[in-house]
C-alpha cells in the first residue's frame, strides 16, 4: 500500500500549479477567472477576501467573498483550478482567526480587516489601520 501512495503523490505532484503565489486567510486577492459563456471563454475579475482555507496537497481549496451591489457574494476554488487564469495578492490582512465567517454578518465599516497592501515586489507600501 506504501508503493500505491508514493504514486499517488508522484501523480499529484505534476498537477500541483506553482504560478500562485502564497497567500493566507485575510489576505485581499485579486484574480482572473475562465467563464465559458456559449461557445467561446472569456476572462472574468473577482476581488475579494480569502475568508477560508482547507485542504491539502491536490485538494487545497479557499474560498474568497466580496460584496456587490449590497449583497455578499463567496466562491470557493480549488487552488490547482485550470479556471484561475491570473492571481495577485492585493493586500495582506492580520487576523488572528483561521476562518473569518464572521464577516457574513458584518457590513461597512465592521467587515474591514486590518491589512498592509503590498506592491509587485512584496514590499510593504502602505499599513492602514481599521477603527
Amino acid at each position: 500500500m506504501a508503493g500505491r501512495l508514493s504514486k499517488l503523490q508522484l501523480v499529484e505532484k505534476n498537477q500541483i500549479r506553482k504560478d500562485i503565489p502564497e497567500f493566507n486567510v485575510g489576505d485581499t486577492v485579486k484574480m482572473k477567472i475562465k467563464v465559458q459563456e456559449a461557445d467561446k471563454v472569456r476572462l472574468h475579475g473577482w476581488e475579494g477576501v480569502v475568508i477560508a482555507k482547507r485542504g491539502a496537497g491536490i485538494q487545497k481549496m479557499f474560498t474568497v467573498r466580496k460584496v456587490t451591489f449590497g449583497e455578499g457574494v463567496e466562491k470557493t476554488f480549488p487552488i490547482n483550478s485550470p479556471v484561475i487564469a491570473g492571481f495577485k495578492v492585493v493586500s495582506t490582512g492580520k487576523v488572528k482567526r483561521a476562518k473569518l465567517f464572521y464577516l457574513r454578518d458584518k457590513s461597512g465599516k465592521s467587515a474591514r480587516i486590518n491589512s498592509e497592501l503590498v506592491t509587485s515586489g512584496g514590499q510593504e507600501l502602505l499599513a492602514a489601520k481599521a477603527a
